[in-house]
């Protein structure tokens, strides 16, 4: 018997015990699904973020206030390291008088505000610089102008919008001019931003920008964030990277960090990239998981079958024979569900990429495809084993 007739004859085997094979295949169908949509997810996420980093301008340093270099916990790096000396303003302030022209420095400021205008109310991060803000970072504004440096120095109550509560507050309505209470304090807006998207520190559409100094003020804390330094000439940025630890080292010591735009591109790829591995691997579980149910079924249906194996060994059937019908069988089981999995993972991924981000790629659709038809085959082993080695006289006596 050729390998033809074998798949014809585990066709017709799954055929009869359709609702069987259709369970069967479930386990697998999940875990192919689960698979395509986790990582789509995942590369969705590692996407926007890296270009938002990118979008934020070019030549950009990253200043953070403790040592994420190396080690963890309690200790010197890591997220766990020591924060005993936050940046403050100043700090940042002495920072552009002495690097110049040759960089220019935007101190930022982070934190959450409860907006209200009239009976709406709205939730969303403050995102507080200086004047050089727009100079630094990339963003376009769809009205209204940014703060300038005399509203930085007199802390004003102004602000601007991000393009999400722009519209939750202001539905279809220019914003500039209007009045919004940040945390119960009245605030004017003098403009609102164009949908950017999202950024390091999250969606930036979801924010509120003021001068840093009216934010410190709002939030009761000289603390910043971090600091941002953007290099006047893109050759230059290791050099300035070097002078600005070199500023900051005598009054921090190691006690804070300096990252490139494309150190932080890297640390944060290879961050998130872990993270869809891992959440790749916790999907797999299931297909594995649907793999011990087609065994079972498999273990079942030998069972069943044994008589019908007895009458065909005892025609002269080979151990091949019986040993490929089981084996196509389980195969033809995880290939469907495969099949099926791909076409609900990638349809999940689409319908969800409306609400967060997600991007199939076509190396998870291949990686699930073959662990499918790759489990097929190690779970079916077994049972096609044993099926083949029944004796035809036991298997023909068997009731």
């Amino acid at each position: 018997m050729n390998l033809l007739e074998s798949f014809r004859i585990a066709l017709r085997a799954l055929s009869a015990n359709k609702a069987r094979s259709a369970l069967t295949m479930l386990g697998v169908i999940i875990g192919v699904a689960a698979v395509i949509l986790l990582v789509s997810i995942g590369t969705g996420v590692q996407t926007q973020v890296t270009g938002s980093i990118e979008g934020l301008g070019s030549n950009l340093l990253f200043v953070f206030p403790g040592n994420y270099t190396s080690g963890s916990g309690g200790g010197p790096g890591g997220p766990g390291a020591s924060l005993r000396k936050p940046f403050t303003l100043d700090d940042a302030q002495s920072l552009q008088v002495r690097l110049g022209d040759s960089a220019v420095v935007v101190p930022v400021a982070q934190g959450q505000a409860a907006m209200k205008v009239g009976n709406r109310t709205w939730n969303s991060s403050i995102s507080a610089g200086n004047e050089f803000g727009m100079e630094v970072f990339t963003a376009t504004m769809a009205g209204g102008r940014f703060y300038n440096r005399s509203e930085v120095t007199a802390s004003r109550r102004v602000v601007l919008l991000g393009a999400t509560v722009s519209e939750n507050l202001f539905p279809g309505q220019n914003p500039v001019g209007r009045t919004v209470a940040v945390d119960g304090q009245p605030f004017t807006v003098i403009g609102y931003f164009e949908p950017q998207g999202g950024s390091m520190s999250g969606d930036s559409d979801n924010a509120i920008y003021m001068p840093i100094t009216t934010a410190q003020q709002l939030l009761g804390s000289k603390d910043i964030s971090m600091i941002v330094v953007k290099a006047a000439d893109a050759n230059e940025v290791d050099l300035l990277k070097s002078r600005v630890e070199l500023l900051l080292r005598p009054k921090f010591k190691d006690q804070f960090t300096v990252f490139t735009q494309q150190q932080t591109l890297g640390l944060l790829s290879t961050l998130l990239g872990t993270l869809t591995a891992m959440l790749a691997g916790l999907a797999s579980i299931s297909l594995l998981v649907g793999g011990i149910g087609i065994m079972n079924i498999m273990l079942v249906s030998v069972s069943e079958r044994t008589r019908e194996i007895g009458i065909r060994k005892a025609v002269g059937a080979r151990t091949y024979d019986i040993l490929s019908q089981f084996v196509i069988e389980a195969i033809v089981l995880s290939v469907l569900g495969g099949v099926v999995g791909i076409i609900v993972g990638a349809g999940g991924a689409l319908a969800l990429s409306k609400w967060v981000p997600a991007e199939v790629s076509f190396w998870s659709v291949v990686l699930a495809f073959l662990f499918s038809a790759a489990v097929g085959v190690f779970f079916g082993v077994y049972p096609a084993y044993r099926a083949s080695r029944l004796d035809p006289i036991e298997a023909l006596r068997y009731e």
